[in-house]
């Protein structure tokens, strides 16, 4: 009796095995639910969220990268070249170019609450319309969703790190101010205009505090990159489903 039963058993699984992949296979084929677009693209998001946060946070994931490192402005030459003359002074406006990259890098490390916030809201009209929309549908998503409140994020850290005197007790900020306010009364004046010269933003902090957030959606739309096409970054049987 057990030489027949064995087989038997042997026989049943194998066929519990083959039906597992069959149903397993079907249910790959079948059309994403609603449900399943949103949580996927709500996972991808989460993911690529996280880890440009993550990139951008580390000591140097911006100031080392010249992807997204943030500079001044070029309007600022006149100030970084006449202090660069000064001894010390080409120490002295990379110090303030450094300070402004490090700020940007603390703040970075309070994006990903921000984003997760943002994407817990997505509804089922944003997620198809992500899903079948451009290769950076998600990160523009996230930017509509998110750009005010980081900017107040990184604003103030930005601002802290430019109100520091550079030299003669004077910050990057009086310095830009007085600059782009002669500047602007240039652009302004009859002759100004007759060359064509445009008037600068006179409040640095809000410059920086952009490229520092073009940055980070850069970094972000890299992240979506790979999970839209490469299935080596679909870490999630979710993910495979709703991007594969």
């Amino acid at each position: 009796m057990k030489r027949i039963i064995i087989p038997l058993l042997i026989l049943l699984l194998a066929s519990c095995a083959e039906l597992t992949q069959v149903v397993n296979k079907m249910d790959t084929n079948r059309p994403l639910t609603q449900n399943e677009v949103v949580s996927g693209l709500k996972q991808a998001l989460k993911i690529g969220a996280d880890s440009a946060s993550s990139i951008l946070s580390v000591k140097n994931g911006y100031y080392r990268d010249q992807l997204v490192k943030i500079t001044l402005p070029p309007e600022a030459e006149t100030v970084t070249k006449n202090i660069s003359r000064l001894p010390g002074g080409e120490k002295l406006v990379e110090d303030v170019i450094l300070r402004i990259n490090r700020s940007a890098e603390a703040a970075a490390k309070e994006a990903a609450p921000v984003f997760a916030r943002a994407i817990t809201e997505m509804t089922i009209q944003d997620g198809f319309e992500i899903l079948g929309g451009k290769k950076d549908a998600a990160t523009q998503y996230l930017k509509q969703k998110t750009y005010k409140q980081l900017y107040q994020l990184y604003q103030p850290k930005i601002k802290k790190s430019l109100d520091r005197e550079i030299v003669g007790n004077i910050s990057t900020n009086e310095s830009w101010e007085s600059l782009a306010g002669q500047w602007n009364k240039i652009a302004g004046s009859f002759i100004g205009e007759m060359a064509d010269l445009k008037e600068v933003e006179t409040q640095l902090d809000q410059y920086l505090t952009d490229k520092a957030l073009e940055g980070l959606f850069i970094k972000l739309a890299l992240e979506e990159a790979k999970i839209r096409n490469d299935p080596a970054a679909r870490v999630t049987d979710l993910l495979k489903r709703v991007f594969g």
